[in-house]
């Protein structure tokens, strides 16, 4: 099995961290006005807001690290590969595209929407069923990854819908997608120390 670089660990750690920073600092720039459980993050990074440049660049950063992680994660199947890079790439473009101060913008949507649906399905498309494969790389946890990704998704549309917790709800899902490349990383980065002990 192909080992992982270590520098995948840096990037993989860097993307929930500079996502949730940027939220926060920039919802602590919006002021009292915003409400983060209620509102949700794409109102941070529509054009005019105050946090809009922190929110925007931290978006963007995150898709550098998703591409950066998905180069390393040599270990992973190539589909999920595929899929953890275009999810980089999707969260590049929102960055790129950002919404409107008051109503919607379908360019900035459908981004988001082929973001999420990318991000969701990699742990599946990346999994190994040869049965020797790191935690984070198993089709168990793989699977039990997207679930929770798509079950969040869900609870963030049944929020938005009856004008509920959606901003909560989509903090929920995000941070579940930034999160699990690192925790395949360092499943691939243990799984050879943990070959090495029994031969010693």
């Amino acid at each position: 099995m192909q080992s992982v670089p270590r520098w995948a660990l840096l990037s993989s750690g860097c993307a929930p961290a500079v996502l949730i920073a940027g939220w926060t600092i920039a919802a602590l720039l919006e002021g009292p006005a915003y409400d983060p459980a209620t509102q949700p993050i794409s109102a941070l990074a529509a054009s005019g807001a105050a946090g809009f440049w922190v929110m925007t660049a931290a978006l963007a950063a995150l898709g550098v690290c998703h591409m950066i992680t998905a180069l390393g994660l040599r270990p992973a199947a190539l589909p999920g590969r595929v899929a953890l890079g275009a999810g980089g790439v999707a969260a590049f473009v929102v960055a790129l595209l950002p919404p409107p101060s008051s109503g919607g913008s379908l360019r900035h949507g459908s981004a988001v929407v082929v973001g999420f649906t990318l991000l969701a399905v990699w742990p599946v498309l990346a999994a190994d069923r040869r049965g020797a494969a790191p935690w984070g790389l198993r089709p168990m946890p793989s699977f039990t990854a997207t679930a929770l990704m798509f079950v969040s998704a869900a609870w963030f549309m049944m929020e938005m819908h009856y004008d509920g917790a959606d901003g909560a709800a989509e903090r929920l899902v995000t941070a579940l997608q930034s999160f699990w490349p690192f925790v395949v990383v360092a499943s691939c980065l243990r799984r050879p120390r943990e070959a090495e002990e029994p031969s010693r």
